[in-house]
């Protein structure tokens, strides 16, 4: 079965580049940029992995990352976080909220597939078990 990736990224060119990318390998995408809309879609979407930007418009990347979590039904998709702007602090903080995953802007193919790789065979392992 194709695996699902929630794409939340309010930047164009970024949000294509990474569905443009992920479709490439296999994987089913849909792209939300609006965060407001995050929620709504990952419960009808059902995601296997959210990628999250961070710097969004309107709400934080964590507070969403923090609700994905609350949710009975969203609470074990785990989210790769996404941010051009990484600074002191920030992984942690950003781990602390819920993201197993961590990139910094600008974001190079080969490790960003190696993120998505790793976090979709964990999340895989761990239903299996």
């Amino acid at each position: 079965m194709m695996k699902r990736i929630l794409v939340v990224e309010d930047n164009d060119l970024n949000r294509k580049l990474f569905c443009d990318v992920l479709a490439a390998n296999g994987f089913s995408v849909e792209p939300v940029a609006d965060g407001e809309m995050a929620i709504d879609r990952a419960r009808a979407f059902v995601p296997n992995l959210v990628i999250m930007d961070i710097q969004l418009p309107n709400v934080s990347g964590l507070d969403l990352i923090a609700r994905l979590k609350r949710d009975a039904n969203l609470r074990n998709t785990p989210v790769l976080a996404v941010t051009a702007y990484a600074g002191k602090g920030d992984e942690e903080r950003i781990r602390e909220v819920g993201a197993q995953g961590y990139l910094a802007k600008p974001v190079s193919i080969g490790p960003f597939m190696a993120a998505v790789r790793n976090l979709i065979d964990r999340d895989s392992r761990e239903a299996a078990a």
